[in-house]
């Protein structure tokens, strides 16, 4: 499969469907806090999607997810399914929203803080963070995919983190995932040629201890292997005729 170019339409819905997203991160702020289970966050930014924005939560039964938001907590790398389980001071929680609107998607996750974050849990939140932008500052016409790994590969390892390379970014549509594959590692230079109308995501996981993974017996809650913590941020980018356009964007970032 190729990777497809917008339409002017097309880019249009994708714009709408990227604002309702980052709406729903804006939305849920207020709620994450200590003793909220991330299953009340779930039915929170499910009725949200489905009553508010007359969305579709793009998890929800994907390849049989059985949510329609991602939680993701401390070692959980990502795809952690929202349960009963409450947050706790000092937690770090991912919550990755997807959402459909007209048959296009909006993707983007946010990290979040839990009370007294640990100053060494409150860095990689931050430095996550920061290897997103950097990735997503290399976007524009004639730049390559291998641009933007090799950005967030050289900061990351640069403060000492590792980084997931079982997960990547993915074009992004009508589908929820389409070509091509954004690594977050790699050499300036290599990879496909980046081109007006290309849009993907760019979603960086990195970790404290050692980059290894595993898949717990849920089927989708990837963890640590060494259980150290991990981080992860994520932005739906458009490439455009001069530069790009972050088309998750929220209000505090602006």
């Amino acid at each position: 499969m190729s990777i497809t170019i917008k339409t002017a339409e097309e880019i249009e819905k994708m714009r709408i469907a990227g604002k309702l997203a980052a709406e729903v991160l804006e939305m849920i702020v207020p709620h994450v806090k200590e003793g909220v289970t991330t299953n009340h966050l779930n039915e929170l930014c499910h009725n949200y999607i489905v009553n508010e924005q007359k969305a579709i939560p793009a998890p929800l039964n994907y390849r049989g997810f059985p949510k329609s938001i991602c939680t993701s907590i401390n070692q959980q790398i990502c795809h952690g399914i929202p349960s009963e389980k409450k947050l706790k001071n000092g937690d770090i929680v991912n919550i990755d929203i997807t959402v459909i609107k007209d048959d296009y998607h909006g993707d983007t996750s946010k990290m979040f803080c839990i009370g007294n974050t640990q100053q060494h849990a409150k860095r990689l939140v931050n430095i996550t963070r920061e290897a997103l932008f950097l990735g997503i500052e290399q976007v524009k016409p004639g730049a390559t995919l291998g641009d933007i790994g090799h950005a967030i590969q050289k900061h990351a390892e640069s403060n000492r983190y590792s980084v997931v390379r079982e997960f990547c970014g993915h074009g992004i549509g009508k589908n929820f995932h389409e070509e091509p594959h954004v690594m977050h590692f790699g050499k300036v230079g290599e990879g496909a040629v980046l081109k007006p109308g290309m849009i993907f995501t760019i979603e960086p996981m990195l970790n404290i201890g050692k980059r290894h993974m595993k898949v717990l017996k849920d089927g989708w809650t990837a963890v640590t292997k060494d259980r150290s913590l991990s981080a992860q941020w994520e932005h739906t980018i458009l490439v455009t005729t001069d530069g790009h356009e972050i088309l998750t964007l929220r209000q505090e970032e602006l």
